[in-house]
């Protein structure tokens, strides 16, 4: 396993209590990162990040001024935010679009998108100031694709990826890189909230024929996060066995 150098940086990791974000979080401390994980889950957040030696911090994404606040104690505690990882989201119920709950639509949009949309919000005039960040944000495959079943989440991807690239070249001159990535399904708790035919589905079209394990995740993510990356921006990074390579 490779290390990178992130000795002296400062990071948060949302959804960093498990899953994808739980391994970034792991990868970014092992070299160097002081972490901090946000996410609604304190019991979970507490237990990773004391195994860390970072910090945590229960904060709801889809409540913009939390969000404010919840920075602004973290850059204080830290000397500031260099990075952000916007891991956290939900895979919302699956139903054909034309008998997809309304109420259920908004649920997922609030914290798939505007959520990340309050992160970067937040998180980004701090490095402006600073004249240095690094932000990954995790979109998926199906927000390239669209997924049968899955409308809300497929939109709520692909407004990821649009934000990311919106924000990227209103940064892009400054020592600011703005990318994301598109992972194919991992098997996480996430699955706990998809019907069987749709996780079936989602295996079925993956190359490799096989899930995506969050390590492989963490380690192209991670390094995206490091001064090493220092020239792309506003890209967005496969992560789908094959699936999709544009």
């Amino acid at each position: 396993m490779n290390t990178l150098d992130l000795a002296g940086r400062s990071a948060v990791v949302t959804g960093g209590a498990q899953g994808i974000g739980l391994a970034v979080a792991r990868k970014l401390a092992a070299g160097g990162a002081r972490v901090s994980i946000w996410d609604v889950d304190s019991a979970l957040g507490t237990e990773a990040a004391d195994a860390l030696g970072g910090e945590f911090r229960a904060v709801d994404q889809t409540d913009l001024a939390a969000v404010e606040a919840t920075t602004r104690a973290t850059e204080a505690a830290l000397g500031g935010i260099d990075i952000l990882i916007a891991c956290a989201g939900i895979a919302g119920a699956n139903a054909r679009t034309w008998e997809y709950d309304p109420a259920e639509w908004q649920r997922v949009l609030d914290i798939n998108l505007t959520g990340v949309f309050h992160l970067n919000r937040a998180i980004v005039p701090g490095m402006l100031t600073r004249g240095y960040g690094r932000i990954v944000n995790v979109a998926s495959i199906a927000g390239k694709e669209g997924n049968p079943n899955a409308s809300a989440y497929s939109a709520s991807k692909a407004g990821v990826i649009a934000l990311t690239k919106s924000l990227a070249k209103e940064t892009a001159d400054r020592d600011i890189a703005v990318n994301c990535v598109t992972p194919a399904a991992a098997r996480t708790r996430i699955f706990d909230q998809m019907k069987q035919e749709h996780i079936d589905y989602m295996l079925s079209k993956i190359p490799r024929g096989r899930f995506l394990e969050v390590d492989e995740a963490a380690a192209m993510i991670a390094w995206l996060a490091t001064a090493e990356n220092s020239f792309t921006t506003g890209a967005v990074f496969d992560l789908s066995g094959g699936r999709a390579t544009y």
